[in-house]
């Protein structure tokens, strides 16, 4: 499945460096995995993590989930050579931290062929997001939501309101450019109404799912982001109303008592092709 067109409804960390962890995300339900060699590896695992996680995505098994390795910032001691190992390993994909310019991606473009994401995490990576998105290389943006409200200084909220112009920066240039684009994560993994608010506004903002820290969080996140019976349902009977319309000479066509256009039939097949891909991943 194309690396861009594939949901992204969970997308689940786990450190490279337990092989415990990374045998138990064989099972999992979730669309993607982030192998993270970074915040959850300790400096002296790191380099023995590049081993582990090389070693588990040899042997496979992860189906089709898309695999992405977080690797450290290219300005630490594990960064470059945590570059070259992923660029080697059996990933879709390579996560850089705390991405605030065009020229760190350069960077690592420079090791690797491999599509990149990047980790929005910082106030400059906010005011950056067209300039890292436009990146040739860039298929997706991560939401480093913790990070960022550490580095705001601001105060949790359930509506998340001190997040929202970060959260929207970033939407709009991934939209922009092509991107995918998940959601920071929701730490109290216990909480499922507060998950569930969280990935709502997420779902209802844009994003293409959320990054997530407990297998707990999965099942809520995969039915927040997943086109729901009803508006499956609505989607082919706007497609089929609009090809009725335009048989019949007119323009427009009316379902439901509002009026449906070309731009109404193209999200009607947006959602549509999204209910196939999920539908897909459990083949």
């Amino acid at each position: 499945m194309d690396l861009t067109l594939r949901p992204y409804r969970s997308v689940l960390y786990i450190p490279g460096s337990k092989d415990r962890a990374l045998d138990k995300a064989r099972t999992l339900p979730v669309d993607a995995i982030i192998f993270d060699l970074e915040d959850a590896v300790t400096p002296s695992e790191k380099e023995a993590a590049r081993s582990t996680l090389a070693a588990a995505l040899a042997e496979g098994g992860y189906g089709k989930r898309a695999r992405i390795v977080r690797i450290n910032g290219l300005d630490t001691p594990w960064g470059a050579e945590d570059a070259k190992a992923a660029n080697e390993m059996d990933c879709d994909a390579i996560l850089l931290p705390k991405v605030e310019s065009a020229a760190q991606l350069d960077a690592l473009a420079a090791l690797t062929d491999k599509p990149l994401w990047a980790m929005m995490e910082t106030p400059r990576g906010m005011m950056a997001a067209m300039e890292i998105g436009a990146h040739p290389q860039l298929v997706g943006m991560v939401m480093g939501t913790n990070d960022l409200a550490k580095e705001l200084n601001s105060r949790f909220r359930s509506d998340r309101l001190p997040m929202l112009t970060s959260l929207g920066l970033c939407l709009l240039a991934a939209k922009a450019t092509g991107c995918i684009i998940v959601d920071g994560v929701y730490n109290a993994f216990k909480d499922d109404a507060g998950l569930k608010a969280e990935c709502d506004q997420g779902r209802d903002m844009g994003f293409d799912g959320k990054t997530l820290i407990h297998p707990a969080q999965v099942d809520v996140a995969n039915a927040a982001f997943a086109p729901t019976e009803a508006e499956i349902d609505l989607a082919r009977r706007q497609i089929e109303a609009f090809e009725a319309a335009e048989k019949a000479g007119a323009g427009v066509a009316v379902v439901d008592g509002k009026i449906v256009e070309n731009l109404h039939v193209a999200t009607a097949q947006g959602l549509l092709a999204k209910a196939e891909a999920i539908a897909a991943l459990s083949d």
